[in-house]
C-alpha cells in the first residue's frame, strides 16, 4: 500500500475516531441530564417536600463557590406593633376559654350514709378531655289541622310547612353540614362516610343519596359563591393558580383531566371555579373580561396569553417558584445555588420582619426599594453572567432561563406595597384539594366538579376569616331558603361572622 493511501485512511480513522468521541461525549451529556431529572423526580415523589435550608447547609452550598461574594446586609429593625407569641410552647392541649364543663361529684359511702355527722372542709378535683360522638335522630314536625267550631263547612286550618333545602329532602341542614365537612373540609369520600353510618351508628344512606343532596343543598348554595366572585372581580390585586383534578366523561370509560382554578384576594375571599380545560378563556370566566388590576402568578402561558392587549392588567411574578429551581438544581451546581437561594433568602428574610410587625403597603414599598430592589438587580446580573456556562435542558440551566424570562414579573411584585413575593397563599388555598382527591381520586362528571368548586369555595373562605364550617353551613341551609336574591350577601363567611360578633356584643 502506498503513501497517499496510508495517509487517506489515517484521515478516515481519525474522522471516525472524532465523530465516536463527540457521540459519547454528547451521550454522556444526555445521561447527566436523564439522571438529573430522574433523581429530581424521585426527590419529588419519594423525597421531603420542603424547600427549607438551614444555615449549615446553605453555607455547604457556597464553600469554594468563585463567584461573587456574598453581601449581607442586616436587617431593618422595627417598633413592634404587638407581643410576639413565644414559640417554645410545651402545651400539648389547648381548648377555648368557653369549653362546657360536666361536673361529677362523688362523695364518700361513709358521708351518704350520715351527712350530718360532717362538715366539708374543702375539695380535690381533677380533669378530663371529654368526648360525644355524633348520632342520628329523626326530626319529626307534627303540624295540627283545625276547623272552626261551628264552621264545619269552612276549609281546615293547618301551619305552613317550614322551608327546606329541597322539596322532599329528607336530611335537615345539619346532616348536609356534616356531610360537606367531612368531604371537603376533612377529605372523606362518600363511601366512607356511608361506611362509617352503617358500622358505627346503624344508619344506612347510599352514597348516591349523598350526591343528590350535594346536588339539591349546591343549587341553593349558588348565589354565595356569586356574590364572592364580584368581589374578587372588583379588587385590583389578585393572586391565581390552578391544579388538575380528574373527573369522568360519560362514554369514554376512564377518567379526563380537568382543573380547579383558585383565585385569591388576601384577607378578603377565595374563589374556587372548576374547568375542563386549561386554556385562557377560563381565566375570564373566573376574572371577567374587564378585570383590571395585578394579577399575581406564575409562568404558565395561559396568564400572558389572558393579559394580551389588556393595557389595565399587570402581571406579577412569583420568587416561590424561580427559587423552587434553583432550590432542585443545588446537587448540579452547589455554590452557584447556593449563593443564589442566599440572595432569594434575603427577600424572604425581609418579607417575614414585614409581616411579623404588621407593615402596611407604604412602609413594605419603602422597604423593598431600599433593601430587596437592589438584592434583585444583583441576583438577575449575576444569573445573565451565569447562564452561558449551564446546558439549556440542565436544571440549573431550566432554573436559570425561567428566572430570566419572568423577570419584569418578578421586578414587578417588588414595586406595589400592596402586593406579595410570590403566591404562596392561593398555593396553600389548593392545597385542601390535593389531600382531599387522594381520597375521592377524582369527580364523577363535569357537573359534579362545578358542584364541588362552589362547596369548596364556602370551606375555604370560612378558613380565611376563622369561621367554624360546621356551624356556618348549618345556619345558611337553615336561612336560604327563606332569603332573597338581594340579601345574599350577606351570607359571605366574613359577613356572616361580622353579624355573629355584633349579636353577641349587643347581647353582652
Amino acid at each position: 500500500m502506498d503513501a497517499a493511501a496510508l495517509q487517506t485512511q489515517n484521515q478516515l480513522l481519525q474522522q471516525q475516531v472524532s465523530l465516536l468521541t463527540e457521540a459519547l461525549q454528547q451521550a454522556r451529556t444526555e445521561n447527566a441530564l436523564l439522571r438529573q431529572k430522574l433523581d429530581a423526580l424521585c426527590r419529588r415523589f419519594f423525597g421531603k417536600q420542603s424547600e427549607q435550608l438551614n444555615d449549615a447547609q446553605l453555607q455547604l452550598l457556597l464553600s469554594g463557590f468563585p463567584g461573587e461574594a456574598v453581601v449581607e446586609v442586616p436587617a431593618p429593625k422595627f417598633q413592634s406593633a404587638a407581643p410576639r407569641r413565644s414559640t417554645t410552647d410545651s402545651r400539648r392541649i389547648r381548648t377555648p376559654d368557653n369549653l362546657e364543663v360536666v361536673r361529677e361529684v362523688i362523695e364518700p359511702e361513709i358521708v351518704r350514709a350520715e351527712p350530718q355527722s360532717f362538715k366539708r372542709i374543702g375539695e380535690e378535683s381533677s380533669r378530663q378531655l371529654d368526648y360525644q360522638p355524633g348520632k342520628f335522630r329523626w326530626l319529626e314536625t307534627v303540624r295540627p289541622k283545625y276547623v272552626r267550631v261551628g264552621a264545619r263547612q269552612l276549609p281546615p286550618v293547618i301551619a305552613p310547612a317550614p322551608a327546606r333545602v329541597s322539596d322532599h329532602c329528607l336530611a335537615t341542614p345539619a346532616l348536609l353540614a356534616q356531610l360537606f365537612v367531612s368531604k371537603y373540609c376533612d377529605h372523606l369520600p362518600y363511601y366512607r362516610q356511608e361506611q362509617i353510618f352503617l358500622q358505627r351508628h346503624g344508619v344506612f344512606i347510599a352514597r348516591q343519596q349523598m350526591a343528590q343532596w350535594t346536588e339539591q343543598a349546591a343549587r341553593l348554595l349558588s348565589g354565595i359563591p356569586r356574590a364572592l366572585k364580584e368581589q374578587l372581580r372588583k379588587s385590583p390585586y389578585v393572586q391565581v393558580d390552578e391544579t388538575p383534578v380528574e373527573y369522568l366523561e360519560p362514554g369514554h370509560g376512564q377518567t379526563r383531566q380537568g382543573y380547579l382554578w383558585v383565585a385569591l384576594v388576601p384577607g378578603r375571599c377565595v374563589i374556587y371555579q372548576w374547568h375542563a380545560s386549561r386554556a385562557a378563556q377560563c381565566l375570564e370566566s373566573l376574572l371577567g373580561k374587564e378585570f383590571s388590576g395585578r394579577l399575581q402568578c406564575d409562568g404558565y402561558s395561559a396568564y400572558p396569553a389572558f393579559a394580551k392587549d389588556k393595557q389595565q392588567v399587570k402581571l406579577l411574578g412569583c420568587w416561590a417558584h424561580a427559587r423552587r429551581g434553583f432550590f432542585e438544581a443545588k446537587e448540579q451546581a452547589p455554590g452557584a445555588a447556593g449563593w443564589i437561594l442566599n440572595q432569594i433568602g434575603w427577600l424572604y428574610r425581609w418579607e417575614e420582619e414585614l409581616r411579623q410587625n404588621r407593615a402596611g403597603p407604604q412602609l413594605r414599598q419603602s422597604l423593598r426599594a431600599s433593601h430587596s430592589q437592589m438584592v434583585v438587580r444583583r441576583l438577575l446580573r449575576a444569573l445573565n453572567k451565569l447562564q452561558s456556562r449551564y446546558l439549556p435542558q440542565s436544571l440549573m440551566g431550566q432554573a436559570i432561563r425561567y428566572a430570566l424570562n419572568q423577570r419584569p414579573a418578578l421586578e414587578g411584585c417588588l414595586e406595589h406595597g400592596e402586593a406579595m413575593i410570590d403566591n404562596n397563599l392561593v398555593e396553600n388555598a389548593i392545597r385542601p384539594t390535593a389531600l382531599g382527591k387522594k381520597n375521592w381520586l377524582f369527580f364523577g362528571s363535569e357537573k359534579a366538579g362545578e358542584r364541588s368548586a362552589e362547596i369548596y369555595t364556602l370551606i375555604a373562605n370560612c378558613r380565611m376569616h376563622g369561621v367554624e364550617p360546621y356551624a356556618y353551613l348549618k345556619d345558611i341551609l337553615e336561612r336560604l331558603p327563606r332569603t332573597t336574591n338581594q340579601n345574599v350577601a350577606e351570607l359571605t363567611p366574613l359577613a356572616w361572622k361580622k353579624a355573629r360578633e355584633k349579636s353577641l356584643q349587643q347581647a353582652a
